[in-house]
């Protein structure tokens, strides 16, 4: 875990907002229809939705999000499903705790 690389990922409100929202999927989003529950997180379409943006701003968000180890994805059939990476995201607080 880089905090360089956290910090910037965290650095934009939207992928900010999205790791908030996935903090507590089931009030923030409704389950996939095919799997009706968050086991994988929860799928992009949704996330896409909520935020309001095209897909290829929520594509690169989730890269990004992703490359900071921030998000899982899980690839199941057509769809990808990301959900919280919480120990990156203890693992940063930690650090900062410590570091600052």
């Amino acid at each position: 875990m880089e905090v360089i690389e956290v910090n910037k990922a965290l650095s934009n409100k939207t992928r900010l907002n999205i790791l908030q929202w996935l903090k507590d999927p089931e009030t923030n989003f409704p389950p996939h229809a095919e799997l009706g529950h968050f086991d994988f997180g929860v799928c992009v379409q949704y996330i896409q939705e909520k935020a309001g943006l095209s897909q290829s701003t929520i594509s690169h968000f989730m890269s990004v999000l992703h490359n900071a180890a921030l998000v899982i994805p899980t690839r199941h059939g057509k769809w990808t499903y990301y959900k919280r990476n919480e120990k990156t995201i203890k693992a940063y607080i930690k650090k900062l705790k410590e570091d600052l």
